[in-house]
């Protein structure tokens, strides 16, 4: 049986995996094989924020101001990223990461898809948003798709787990390209690596239910870590490259 976590000590585990997972913006730290290894490990990071929002969004008392704060926060992390890529001018060490931006447009389709218009328009409403995401997004075409699941099989745990096996065969085969070589093979599906988000499941499986710390800290340090974490790093790139 797995051990239990609240949501604070869990996200503090994904924050060192979010770490290793951009670590290798800094030129030459990494080889790329190691860096691969990295990214295909920490898929699961960006779904389980996303899974939290979910559960945020259930329990929240007000749905709308929930969507208007990451927003907000994708404002501000949109606006950091134009002043570090305007000081880097150089695209080769650009951040454009912003998965509040993700998030919110997330929780945007949970609210459309939970409000009282008519179902037909509803459904529309969610498809738009998830074709939007899928383009325009960080990481939409994983993030929006697995909130959905999430939501609709919130009190069903083996079909929500299953549905997650699926779409990340599905994602498998959209992404999969046979290079000349298999070592070629494994490093570009080590690069593009979203349909391993899967491996999510036992962190879900270790989660108690139970926020933690009811602290301004705990629930503001993802909001700060995220951003202030991306441009650390590309300060170090900066500064090394």
């Amino acid at each position: 049986m797995l051990p239990k976590y609240n949501a604070f000590q869990l996200k503090l585990f994904m924050a060192i995996l979010m770490v290793f997972d951009h670590i290798d913006h800094i030129p030459g730290l990494l080889p790329i094989e190691l860096a691969g290894v990295f990214h295909v490990l920490t898929r699961c990071v960006g779904v389980f924020f996303a899974f939290l929002a979910v559960d945020g969004f259930r329990y929240t008392h007000d749905r709308k101001r929930y969507v208007l704060r990451l927003f907000i926060w994708a404002a501000i992390m949109a606006a950091g990223n134009t002043v570090y890529n305007l000081i880097a001018s150089d695209p080769a060490l650009s951040i454009h990461n912003n998965i509040f931006f993700t998030l919110a447009l997330g929780v945007l389709m949970l609210c459309v898809l939970a409000g009282s218009r008519p179902l037909p328009l509803r459904i529309c409403g969610v498809v738009f948003l998830v074709l939007f995401a899928t383009i325009f997004a960080e990481g939409g075409i994983v993030v929006l798709p697995f909130m959905l699941i999430t939501y609709l099989c919130r009190d069903r745990v083996l079909l929500r787990n299953l549905l997650y096996l699926a779409l990340g065969a599905l994602l498998f085969v959209m992404t999969f390209v046979p290079y000349p070589t298999l070592s070629e093979t494994l490093t570009m599906l080590a690069i593009n690596s979203e349909f391993m988000f899967p491996l999510v499941i036992p962190f879900l499986a270790m989660y108690d239910g139970t926020r933690g710390p009811k602290t301004a800290f705990s629930k503001y340090f993802f909001y700060v870590f995220y951003p202030l974490h991306l441009w650390i790093i590309g300060l170090i790139a900066l500064l090394v490259r």
